[in-house]
């Protein structure tokens, strides 16, 4: 119990200490005028409250993977703690804070975008097909798994091909409409189903003095449970995840201030975090230690895990009613998954997003795609989904550090995680089947080399980028025109 209550408590404490140094160093312009009011289109870019856009920003980010990854890495025993807490405050709130406010200083860009501009224009077209695949990917994810929560929460009663069907047709609606119509109005009620079912089940756990594993040299994760590279994927969502930045520039566009991005990129994040913690502390302490987690984990999946935890901590219907915020999750972020597919598609075609007919052209092939995908076994998407959510992530890092670098700044507060990362990434896909199968020992020298080649190709071009005076934003007056 003191390792869960110290790893929450050192996500708040983060959130007011390295969040606040994290900001002072990029260096707030509250003056500076955001694209919510200079490209205002009644569409995509719409100025919003900062409540709404933070908890807009919270549902988006969030999806199933600060519950379901959080229950799988609850294998790795309290070390996956570790992981949550540091890989929060500074990884993904660094992640996510930079990402945010560079796309506000470039008119709510999207990655591919801001890849071209400080990471040389042939990553635009390489990060734009990463992009819509890893939302892709996310989308189609997120329509079968609460689709599968609420078969469960049915008994079985209603067709599980209903609920895709409902779920798609919520898409389709919420990617099409301006982003105030539904996701706006919709969201506010959701963050608060979402918040409450969470905080209920910390506070059942804390009621209950549930058996939670403290952290110790003895028990830093259970025996045989190889923690390298396999522990940065099963949990990303609540501690690093590259799918934050296809969601960060939907906020970025509707943001009025840039002095409330500490709160809605940085302090969503840690949000997650502790939500993270709530569900990981759940996992581990209810099911009579890891051999009883697997067994359900194998039964049932982490779906199984929410909904029994859930009862047994809230009753019937608290349980319900938290396992609603559970769905929730998945289906707010399965929407802006879509509609940050369809800008990023805009973005790259330069195809204003004002018509109706402009937005449903490049959205239904998007959403037919995705029907096929639902066809591929679960499994499979989920490990990809995995791999190409954290190569997102390292991607995102790089190009914080390349505008932190260009602007004389502390640039190893996201080159170092960045680093770490891509040494992850590049011997996750050499180990796994999913990629090529190597041997370890052959993986984390591939790791290694090949996180030294990039880093040598990136200093080479930071030089350039800062010799050659790219410039770090674009100026409010060319704001219309380049938009």
């Amino acid at each position: 119990m003191y390792t869960f209550l110290a790893g929450i408590a050192l996500l708040i404490i983060g959130y007011f200490t390295y969040g606040k140094f994290i900001e002072k160093l990029f260096g707030v312009k509250d003056e500076r005028p955001t694209p919510a009011y200079v490209n205002s289109d009644g569409v995509d870019y719409i100025p919003m409250s900062t409540p709404k856009n933070s908890l807009i920003q919270l549902l988006n980010i969030a999806g199933t993977g600060p519950v379901f990854g959080p229950i799988m890495g609850a294998l790795y025993g309290p070390a996956a703690f570790i992981w949550i807490v540091v890989g929060c405050i500074f990884a993904g709130a660094v992640h996510d804070y930079l990402t945010g406010m560079i796309s506000i200083r470039n008119r709510g860009a999207h990655l591919p975008e801001l890849a071209s501009k400080f990471l040389g224009k042939v990553m635009k077209h390489v990060v734009n097909g990463f992009a819509v695949l890893l939302l892709l990917l996310v989308g189609t994810v997120f329509v079968s798994t609460p689709a599968s929560l609420l078969h469960l929460l049915t008994d079985g009663s209603v067709a599980l091909w209903i609920f895709i069907v409902v779920i798609f047709a919520y898409y389709i609606i919420a990617t099409l409409l301006p982003v105030d119509k539904v996701i706006g109005r919709l969201y506010p009620y959701f963050g608060a189903l979402l918040l409450i079912s969470a905080l209920g089940v910390g506070i059942g756990l804390v009621a209950t003095n549930a058996p939670i594993p403290e952290l110790s040299f003895q028990n830093f994760h259970p025996e045989g449970a190889a923690i390298l590279p396999l522990l940065f994927f099963t949990i990303s969502c609540g501690a690093l995840s590259g799918f934050h930045a296809t969601q960060t520039p939907i906020i970025s566009r509707t943001t009025k201030r840039e002095k409330e991005g500490r709160k809605i990129f940085y302090g969503m994040m840690i949000a997650e975090g502790i939500i993270a913690m709530i569900w990981a502390a759940a996992a581990m302490s209810m099911f009579n230690g890891y051999n009883g987690l697997n067994e359900i984990l194998a039964a049932g999946g982490p779906g199984a895990i929410v909904s029994e935890s859930s009862t047994i901590l809230l009753g019937a219907i608290g349980g319900t009613l938290a396992v609603l915020g559970v769905v929730v999750l998945p289906i707010t972020s399965g929407d802006t998954a879509f509609r940050s597919a369809r800008m990023i598609i805009a973005d790259y075609l330069n195809i204003a997003q004002k018509k109706f007919s402009s937005r449903m052209w490049i959205a239904l092939p998007l959403f037919a795609i995705s029907v096929v995908l639902t066809q591929i076994d679960f499994n499979l998407l989920w490990r990809y989904f995995n791999w190409a959510n954290q190569s997102t992530a390292v991607i995102a890092l790089f190009v914080g550090s390349m505008y932190l670098y260009i602007a004389r700044k502390n640039y190893f507060v996201s080159l170092i995680p960045g680093t770490f990362m891509l040494v992850m990434v590049i011997t996750y896909i050499m180990s796994q089947p999913i990629g090529f199968n190597l041997p370890m020992n052959i993986s984390w020298a591939g790791g290694f080399i090949g996180a030294a080649i990039i880093l040598v190709l990136f200093f080479k071009a930071a030089k350039k980028a800062r010799a050659n005076n790219i410039p770090l934003e674009i100026d409010v007056s060319d704001w219309k025109k380049a938009s």
